[in-house]
């Protein structure tokens, strides 16, 4: 076998990947383990993709891989940042990739409702805009040559929901229906659309007296309730012990006096000022009840105190006080490579966050509190732990853990929170749900009507399978819950592209620019322009379509398509036999 792509993993992302080139009709060798690329043809292989949950074995099969074979394109998955820095300085062909940075910019543009992208692609800096049609018309006559990315129908329309990927300039929209179109910026702004970002949130700036009282009740928040009985116990004795000593004490004593006496004695200082010698019997004893009783509830109050203090409930104090006064803040739940990415990119453009974990041992509470980050620890599912990150008063909420079921179980709380009680008015806090399957998250957003889904597979794999075939990805983008890519691809001499029109392109892509023997690039060129052999076409649309032209483009080494059935997968065993299995 020669020109096959390997593929090392065996969860969503791999899988989803699998199905991808199975669907472009690639030969594809399913990788069990490292021990086994020499069984898989390494030697000859097209690409080798590690793709696996762990990094450890994406390291392994990465650093096997090119060992065997210099020449192969390696396409490895690394969260941790140190592997994945040093395996970029020297991978040779191919690429590291972070699933989390790659899905991260997506999650951060849905939370501040962003409706412009800035792509740079061929030397030239893009914007995609969405915008609500305000009459109905053409594409043509609303937008003029601007390049139309997709088009999500509104209620005025036949279909309502229906999303068309990238729709040619006379399709006709309604009013009411959403746009999504491509440009340059000044473009843009002719026409009337948004192109810079929202707003930065508002100021978290609080005065002295509130930053005193908001700690003044996150400590009777978190202080022990029996402190507060031991506390007025004590405050009865004194008080009792001081009246009992201005009318009982020979000679009489002033008010100040007694105060000062009755503290002495149940604090069991003694100053020597006063004493019980000379007093009747009975207040001799009363002084020893006043001090052994003083002990006690000291005791007790000092205990409650350090409980408070010594215990890990003074960080959540610390962290419960920062929030309790945040309004339009951003809350990320879930502290995982994607969260912590996530709520950095928050801080760093100067956002006030909030991150919402389970976990009081996670690995990255440290890198939160050098972000200055508040964390409120907990159950995310619960209302109580929710509304401790005051979530809804939020401008937005991420809820990215690793557990789909667990995602999706708090943002129906989520909506439940921000649903005024006896209404059906939602606050504006929008809701993002991390869902790593593409098909879950798709029937979630349509069953469950929430708006802002992400799959983070969805938005990996074209970075994956572009990667291994050579594509240069310059970026994705979400346009309601469909994922697009930008991506070059290179026209090679004698392949299908070259000489081919514009216009005999797949009509689910579209053509924003074409450079030229290293001379500007052209944007948006017409549709009878012809494609010459050392072009680089910088293509947007759905990535099946993108990875289809770029097979266009290649010849000679590129991969080659599978034989009949399609759909088959050699899988490799541990022992490296290869048997065929119909995948999934």
């Amino acid at each position: 076998m020669r020109g096959h792509i390997i593929v090392c993993g065996d969860d969503a992302l791999a899988r989803r990947i699998i199905d991808e080139l199975n669907d472009a009709e690639l030969s594809v060798v399913l990788l069990a383990s490292p021990n086994a690329l020499d069984a898989a043809g390494v030697s000859t292989a097209h690409a080798v993709i590690a793709a696996a949950a762990e990094d450890a074995v994406n390291l392994e099969v990465a650093l096997l891989a090119r060992q065997a074979n210099p020449r192969v394109r390696v396409v490895a998955r690394l969260s941790n940042t140190v592997l994945h820095q040093a395996m970029n300085d020297g991978i040779g062909p191919g690429v590291v990739l972070d699933v989390a940075a790659l899905a991260a910019p997506s999650v951060v543009e849905a939370m501040l409702g962003r409706t412009a992208h800035s792509i740079r692609a061929g030397g030239v800096d893009f914007v995609v805009s969405s915008d609500t049609v305000k009459r109905d018309g053409t594409l043509r006559e609303i937008y003029g040559r601007l390049a139309p990315v997709a088009v999500i129908r509104g209620e005025n329309s036949p279909t309502p929901g229906e999303v068309i990927a990238c729709p040619h300039l006379d399709d006709p929209v309604f009013e009411g229906d959403r746009a999504t179109v491509m440009g340059q910026a000044e473009e843009l702004s002719r026409r009337g659309l948004k192109v810079g970002l929202e707003e930065d949130a508002e100021s978290a700036h609080r005065s002295p007296p509130v930053r005193a009282f908001d700690g003044a009740r996150a400590f009777h928040e978190d202080v022990n309730p029996m402190f507060y009985r031991a506390l007025a116990i004590a405050m009865t004795l004194l008080l009792g012990s001081t009246v009992l000593l201005r009318f009982t004490f020979e000679p009489p004593m002033g008010w100040m006096d007694s105060l000062s006496f009755a503290t002495e004695t149940l604090t069991t200082v003694g100053y020597g000022d006063f004493t019980f010698f000379g007093q009747h019997l009975w207040l001799r004893l009363w002084g020893v009840v006043m001090m052994l009783s003083g002990i006690a509830m000291i005791s007790v109050m000092v205990a409650f105190v350090a409980d408070v203090l010594l215990s890990r409930r003074l960080y959540q104090a610390a962290n419960r006080q920062q929030v309790s006064h945040l309004r339009r803040h951003f809350v990320v739940v879930g502290l995982g490579s994607f969260g912590i990415r996530v709520a950095g990119m928050l801080k760093d453009a100067g956002h006030p966050v909030v991150v919402v974990e389970r976990d009081e041992d996670n690995r990255y509470l440290s890198a939160l509190v050098e972000h200055r980050i508040p964390v409120i620890a907990g159950d995310s599912t619960l209302r109580t732990t929710l509304a401790a990150a005051r979530a809804e008063h939020a401008r937005a909420v991420a809820v990215l853990t690793e557990d789909d079921i667990v995602n999706i179980e708090t943002g129906l709380v989520l909506r439940e929170m921000t649903v005024a009680p006896g209404g059906k008015e939602r606050s504006g806090v929008r809701i993002v749900l991390r869902i790593y399957d593409r098909a879950l998250g798709a029937a979630v957003g349509r069953r469950l009507d929430f708006n802002h889904v992400r799959s983070v597979v969805d938005l990996a794999t074209p970075w994956f399978i572009g990667a291994a075939m050579g594509l240069d990805v310059v970026g994705t983008f979400s346009v309601g819950q469909r994922s697009f890519m930008v991506g070059g691809v290179l026209v090679q001499p004698d392949s299908e592209l070259d000489g081919m029109p514009i216009s005999e392109l797949s009509t689910l892509t579209r053509v924003i620019a074409v450079e030229r023997d290293g001379q500007k690039a052209e944007l948006h060129p017409r549709r009878d322009t012809r494609f010459q052999a050392g072009d680089t076409a910088y293509l947007v649309g759905p990535y099946h379509e993108l990875l289809d032209t770029l097979r266009k483009g290649q010849r000679g080494d590129r991969p080659r398509k599978a034989g009949p059935p399609i759909g088959t997968v050699e899988r490799l065993g541990l022992g490296g036999s290869p048997f065929d299995a119909e995948y999934p």
